[in-house]
């Protein structure tokens, strides 16, 4: 009889045994989200990432998220239909500091907006502001309903 090591014994015991179940929630770490200054409320809310770990840097996979927030939460505002993207910018410990990165209205506004006999027109512009931003701006307007455009048969 040869003797030698049993490669299927040393490895794990038995053949089909259970892997060990890791909670992925475990190796992560819940960061807050701060609003801009121009803002009243300033923590919007929280988000997850993955803990720091060798060369992985928790900061750098938060960096360039966005978050979409209403201008409702952020102004304690009733008025619901304007909705902010953030981008986070930059991480100080346990805060995720966001800046300005687009605005949008809710698609049941712009919906409600559109009416019978309407003609949409769209444009957007590119303009750069005096402090070095670079928006692209966009504009929805509506034609008016004249009394001539809808003539009855007899």
């Amino acid at each position: 009889m040869a003797v030698g090591k049993n490669k299927r014994l040393t490895k794990g015991g038995k053949k089909g045994a259970k892997k060990k179940v890791v909670d992925p929630f475990s190796k992560k770490d819940w960061y807050d989200v701060k609003a801009p200054a121009m803002f009243n409320i300033r923590n919007i809310g929280k988000t997850l990432a993955t803990r720091t770990q060798g060369t992985k840097i928790a900061s750098d996979g938060l960096k360039g998220r966005v978050f979409e927030v209403s201008l409702a939460d952020l102004q304690n505002d009733e008025v619901a239909f304007r909705k902010f993207k953030l981008i986070t910018e930059d991480v100080q410990g346990k805060n995720c500091l966001t800046n300005f990165h687009g605005m949008d209205l809710t698609r049941d506004k712009m919906c409600s907006m559109v009416k019978r006999w309407q003609t949409m027109i769209e444009a957007h512009v590119d303009v750069k502001t005096t402090d070095g931003y670079l928006l692209r701006l966009f504009c929805v307007g509506f034609t008016k309903k004249r009394n001539n455009q809808i003539r009855k048969t007899s």
